[in-house]
């Protein structure tokens, strides 16, 4: 499958993300000719273990993210990022989780947005709220080279459009910018010929980061 690199909004020190700054993402991929193709949505859940007994605890993962993907909605991916593993499943893995009760939703978020076509690359951008909320908590894009799926061949390409979005985002002098922050696939096991475990990962990561920034600009009014 075609290759992807996602992105998250990191903020200048002192601002947060907000719509306006969204707004304006997507109109620079529009003005870079991009072509809107419709819209597109990813779910991410956290999930915190449920048992009790520490002993049992310990043989089992404290916590995991589980992620369903717009491209595979039968599909459901589990990251266990302590233990570097990913595992793919029926979507039907959520209803199992629920009536055992072993793990509990802690966190489930919403990524969702427009898609935009630009020769051979796809762009996804789009928001990240609380499921049931509109309450922003970051902005993300997928960036997608679609005639390539070798990830060390593509990462050039992807780096030179990178650089070209960079500078035609920075002609609005928005505060802040998108970060790649590039995972290391083979800590999971994963294969060079990039797949949907790749992108599980990746958004895996990059929730962290989303979280990590917002908790950083509350800290100061607590």
């Amino acid at each position: 499958m075609p290759i992807k690199w996602i992105l998250h909004w990191q903020p200048n020190p002192g601002t947060t993300v907000n719509t306006q700054i969204l707004s304006e993402v997507s109109q620079c991929a529009e003005s870079i000719n991009g072509v809107k193709e419709g819209r597109w949505k990813t779910t991410l859940s956290f999930y915190k273990a449920m048992v009790r007994e520490q002993a049992i605890a310990n043989d089992f993962p404290r916590d995991f993210v589980g992620i369903s993907l717009a491209e595979q909605p039968g599909k459901y991916f589990l990251v266990i990022r302590g233990q570097r593993l990913v595992v793919e499943a029926e979507s039907s893995i959520q209803m199992i989780m629920e009536k055992l009760q072993s793990y509990k939703t802690r966190v489930a978020l919403n990524f969702e947005g427009n898609q935009y076509q630009l020769g051979d690359f796809q762009l996804r951008v789009g928001k990240v709220v609380p499921m049931n909320s509109e309450n922003l908590r970051g902005i993300v894009m997928e960036m997608e080279y679609v005639p390539i799926s070798s990830w060390e061949k593509s990462r050039e390409i992807l780096g030179d459009f990178f650089e070209l979005w960079q500078e035609a985002l920075s002609k609005r002098s928005l505060p802040g910018h998108f970060v790649h922050n590039e995972p290391n696939f083979a800590e999971y096991g994963l294969p060079d010929q990039y797949g949907m475990q790749h992108t599980a990962i990746q958004y895996a990561n990059i929730t962290a980061q989303i979280v990590a920034t917002s908790q950083s600009v509350q800290a100061p009014r607590n």
